[in-house]
Protein backbone atom coordinates (compact mmCIF):
# COMPACT_ATOMS: atom_id res chain seq x y z
CA UNK A 1 0.00 0.00 0.00
CA UNK A 2 1.36 3.40 -0.65
CA UNK A 3 -0.01 6.23 1.81
CA UNK A 4 0.29 9.75 -0.03
CA UNK A 5 1.26 11.98 2.24
CA UNK A 6 2.77 15.68 4.43
CA UNK A 7 5.23 15.51 6.90
CA UNK A 8 2.70 16.35 9.91
CA UNK A 9 -0.15 16.73 8.20
CA UNK A 10 -3.18 15.14 9.00
CA UNK A 11 -1.74 12.52 7.18
CA UNK A 12 0.60 11.39 10.20
CA UNK A 13 -2.71 9.93 11.49
CA UNK A 14 -3.19 6.50 9.22
CA UNK A 15 0.81 6.70 8.80
CA UNK A 16 0.55 6.13 12.63
CA UNK A 17 -2.16 3.84 12.58
CA UNK A 18 -0.01 1.24 9.98
CA UNK A 19 2.97 1.80 12.72
CA UNK A 20 0.39 -0.08 15.73
CA UNK A 21 -0.59 -2.78 13.35
CA UNK A 22 2.84 -3.43 11.81
CA UNK A 23 1.40 -2.84 8.57
CA UNK A 24 3.65 -2.64 5.63
CA UNK A 25 2.92 0.84 3.77
CA UNK A 26 5.26 3.16 1.21
CA UNK A 27 5.15 6.85 2.44
CA UNK A 28 4.91 9.26 -0.97
CA UNK A 29 5.36 12.73 -0.61
CA UNK A 30 2.86 15.15 -2.12
CA UNK A 31 4.45 18.80 -3.02
CA UNK A 32 1.37 21.22 -1.33
CA UNK A 33 2.45 23.75 -4.22
CA UNK A 34 3.00 21.60 -7.38
CA UNK A 35 0.80 18.50 -6.26
CA UNK A 36 3.24 16.70 -7.96
CA UNK A 37 4.55 13.24 -5.82
CA UNK A 38 7.77 12.42 -5.01
CA UNK A 39 7.30 9.57 -7.49
CA UNK A 40 6.43 11.87 -10.34
CA UNK A 41 3.23 10.95 -10.10
CA UNK A 42 0.21 13.97 -10.84
CA UNK A 43 -1.66 13.85 -7.65
CA UNK A 44 -4.34 15.70 -8.79
CA UNK A 45 -4.96 11.90 -10.93
CA UNK A 46 -5.28 10.70 -7.57
CA UNK A 47 -7.26 12.76 -5.35
CA UNK A 48 -8.75 15.26 -7.23
CA UNK A 49 -9.20 17.18 -4.60
CA UNK A 50 -5.58 17.52 -3.88
CA UNK A 51 -4.79 16.89 -0.50
CA UNK A 52 -3.81 14.50 1.45
CA UNK A 53 -4.24 11.83 3.02
CA UNK A 54 -4.61 9.03 -0.16
CA UNK A 55 -4.20 5.54 0.62
CA UNK A 56 -3.93 3.64 -2.27
CA UNK A 57 -4.21 -0.04 -2.06
CA UNK A 58 -2.21 -2.88 -4.13
CA UNK A 59 -4.58 -3.56 -6.53
CA UNK A 60 -4.81 0.31 -6.86
CA UNK A 61 -8.07 0.94 -5.93
CA UNK A 62 -7.55 4.92 -3.66
CA UNK A 63 -9.13 5.44 -0.82
CA UNK A 64 -9.63 8.98 1.15
CA UNK A 65 -10.08 10.89 3.74
CA UNK A 66 -8.63 10.58 7.00
CA UNK A 67 -10.74 8.96 9.56
CA UNK A 68 -12.21 6.59 6.72
CA UNK A 69 -8.75 5.52 6.09
CA UNK A 70 -7.80 4.56 9.81
CA UNK A 71 -10.93 2.69 9.82
CA UNK A 72 -10.23 1.02 7.02
CA UNK A 73 -6.67 0.11 7.76
CA UNK A 74 -7.53 -1.25 11.53
CA UNK A 75 -10.24 -3.52 10.01
CA UNK A 76 -8.14 -4.98 7.63
CA UNK A 77 -6.22 -7.28 9.73
CA UNK A 78 -7.43 -9.57 12.64
CA UNK A 79 -5.73 -7.87 15.09
CA UNK A 80 -7.38 -4.20 14.05
CA UNK A 81 -9.37 -4.27 16.88
CA UNK A 82 -6.99 -3.39 19.69
CA UNK A 83 -7.20 0.02 17.93
CA UNK A 84 -10.81 -0.36 16.68
CA UNK A 85 -13.13 -2.58 18.51
CA UNK A 86 -15.52 -4.63 16.51
CA UNK A 87 -18.57 -3.71 14.13
CA UNK A 88 -21.41 -4.58 17.27
CA UNK A 89 -19.42 -3.67 19.79
CA UNK A 90 -20.76 0.10 21.80
CA UNK A 91 -17.10 1.32 21.80
CA UNK A 92 -16.36 1.14 18.38
CA UNK A 93 -19.24 3.76 17.98
CA UNK A 94 -17.68 5.55 21.02
CA UNK A 95 -14.15 5.88 18.75
CA UNK A 96 -15.97 6.73 15.07
CA UNK A 97 -17.61 9.92 17.84
CA UNK A 98 -14.67 10.91 18.30
CA UNK A 99 -13.17 10.62 14.81
CA UNK A 100 -16.21 12.87 13.63
CA UNK A 101 -15.92 15.33 16.33
CA UNK A 102 -12.11 15.33 15.41
CA UNK A 103 -12.35 16.48 11.98
CA UNK A 104 -15.53 18.54 11.95
CA UNK A 105 -14.63 20.72 15.35
CA UNK A 106 -11.14 20.70 15.97
CA UNK A 107 -9.07 19.58 12.31
CA UNK A 108 -11.06 21.98 10.54
CA UNK A 109 -10.98 25.29 12.28
CA UNK A 110 -7.21 24.02 13.42
CA UNK A 111 -6.33 24.36 9.63
CA UNK A 112 -8.14 27.88 9.38
CA UNK A 113 -5.46 29.25 11.58
CA UNK A 114 -2.72 28.41 8.93
CA UNK A 115 -4.42 30.69 6.41
CA UNK A 116 -3.61 34.05 6.28
CA UNK A 117 -6.75 34.63 4.20
CA UNK A 118 -9.04 34.26 7.36
CA UNK A 119 -6.77 36.20 9.92
CA UNK A 120 -10.25 38.38 10.41
CA UNK A 121 -11.88 36.08 12.37
CA UNK A 122 -8.96 33.75 13.98
CA UNK A 123 -9.65 35.39 16.72
CA UNK A 124 -13.36 33.52 16.72
CA UNK A 125 -12.03 30.47 15.20
CA UNK A 126 -9.39 30.18 18.31
CA UNK A 127 -12.24 30.56 20.73
CA UNK A 128 -14.46 27.97 19.17
CA UNK A 129 -11.66 25.69 19.09
CA UNK A 130 -10.61 26.54 23.06
CA UNK A 131 -14.27 25.81 23.94
CA UNK A 132 -14.03 22.01 22.01
CA UNK A 133 -10.97 21.58 23.97
CA UNK A 134 -12.12 22.70 27.29
CA UNK A 135 -14.77 19.93 26.81
CA UNK A 136 -12.79 17.04 25.74
CA UNK A 137 -9.86 17.92 28.45
CA UNK A 138 -13.30 17.27 31.00
CA UNK A 139 -13.74 14.01 28.55
CA UNK A 140 -10.39 12.45 29.46
CA UNK A 141 -10.64 10.82 32.51
CA UNK A 142 -8.31 7.77 31.60
CA UNK A 143 -5.07 7.53 29.44
CA UNK A 144 -6.88 7.55 25.87
CA UNK A 145 -9.88 8.91 24.92
CA UNK A 146 -12.21 5.81 25.23
CA UNK A 147 -10.42 4.65 28.10
CA UNK A 148 -6.90 2.61 28.56
CA UNK A 149 -6.68 1.76 25.28
CA UNK A 150 -5.07 3.58 22.21
CA UNK A 151 -7.60 3.84 19.44
CA UNK A 152 -7.60 5.35 15.94
CA UNK A 153 -9.16 8.21 17.03
CA UNK A 154 -6.43 8.92 19.78
CA UNK A 155 -3.56 8.94 16.57
CA UNK A 156 -5.85 11.90 14.80
CA UNK A 157 -6.18 13.60 18.32
CA UNK A 158 -2.70 13.22 18.71
CA UNK A 159 -1.69 14.76 15.18
CA UNK A 160 -4.13 17.91 14.85
CA UNK A 161 -3.18 18.80 18.63
CA UNK A 162 0.12 18.71 17.63
CA UNK A 163 -0.17 22.11 15.81
CA UNK A 164 -1.10 23.95 18.69
CA UNK A 165 1.98 25.91 19.06
CA UNK A 166 1.51 26.92 15.69
CA UNK A 167 -2.15 28.10 15.92
CA UNK A 168 -1.15 30.02 19.14
CA UNK A 169 -3.21 27.17 21.11
CA UNK A 170 -1.32 27.23 24.38
CA UNK A 171 -2.56 23.16 25.65
CA UNK A 172 -0.96 23.48 29.19
CA UNK A 173 -4.03 25.67 30.37
CA UNK A 174 -6.02 22.05 29.58
CA UNK A 175 -3.58 19.83 31.89
CA UNK A 176 -5.55 15.97 30.35
CA UNK A 177 -4.82 16.96 26.64
CA UNK A 178 -1.54 18.07 27.51
CA UNK A 179 -0.40 15.25 29.73
CA UNK A 180 -2.24 13.11 26.57
CA UNK A 181 0.32 14.51 24.28
CA UNK A 182 3.29 13.41 26.15
CA UNK A 183 2.10 9.90 26.72
CA UNK A 184 1.23 9.46 22.87
CA UNK A 185 4.38 11.07 22.01
CA UNK A 186 6.26 8.56 24.10
CA UNK A 187 4.29 5.50 22.21
CA UNK A 188 7.01 3.63 20.41
CA UNK A 189 5.00 3.29 17.05
CA UNK A 190 4.84 6.81 17.32
CA UNK A 191 7.88 8.23 17.83
CA UNK A 192 9.19 5.63 14.92
CA UNK A 193 6.24 7.43 12.82
CA UNK A 194 7.74 10.53 13.30
CA UNK A 195 11.53 9.46 12.77
CA UNK A 196 9.86 8.39 9.63
CA UNK A 197 8.75 11.25 8.57
CA UNK A 198 11.59 13.31 9.73
CA UNK A 199 9.99 15.26 12.19
CA UNK A 200 11.46 17.53 15.10
CA UNK A 201 10.74 18.97 18.51
CA UNK A 202 12.44 22.01 19.70
CA UNK A 203 12.69 22.16 23.62
CA UNK A 204 11.26 25.08 24.37
CA UNK A 205 7.52 23.62 23.49
CA UNK A 206 8.28 19.86 24.42
CA UNK A 207 7.09 17.11 23.18
CA UNK A 208 5.42 19.30 19.80
CA UNK A 209 6.69 18.19 16.77
CA UNK A 210 7.41 19.64 12.84
CA UNK A 211 9.78 19.47 10.02
CA UNK A 212 13.03 21.59 10.52
CA UNK A 213 12.25 24.33 8.09
CA UNK A 214 8.66 24.87 9.28
CA UNK A 215 10.27 25.34 12.70
CA UNK A 216 12.87 27.62 11.93
CA UNK A 217 10.66 30.02 9.55
CA UNK A 218 8.31 30.00 12.43
CA UNK A 219 11.13 31.64 14.55
CA UNK A 220 11.24 28.42 17.01
CA UNK A 221 14.41 28.40 18.73
CA UNK A 222 16.37 25.49 20.52
CA UNK A 223 18.33 22.33 20.52
CA UNK A 224 16.20 20.09 18.30
CA UNK A 225 15.44 16.81 19.88
CA UNK A 226 14.92 13.63 17.31
CA UNK A 227 12.07 11.45 18.28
Amino acid sequence: MKLYMHAAACSLSPHIVCRELGLDIELVQVDRQSHRTSKGEDYLAINGNGYVPALMLDDGKVLTEGPAIVQFLADSVPHGASLLPAVGDLRRNEVQSYLNFITAELHKPMVLLFNPIYSSVHDEIRALVSKRLAWLNSRLTGPYLTGDAFSVADAYLFVCLNWSPWTDIDLKQWPALHGFMARVAARPKVREALQAEDLEAFDADGGYFAPHAYLASAGRTGEPVRP
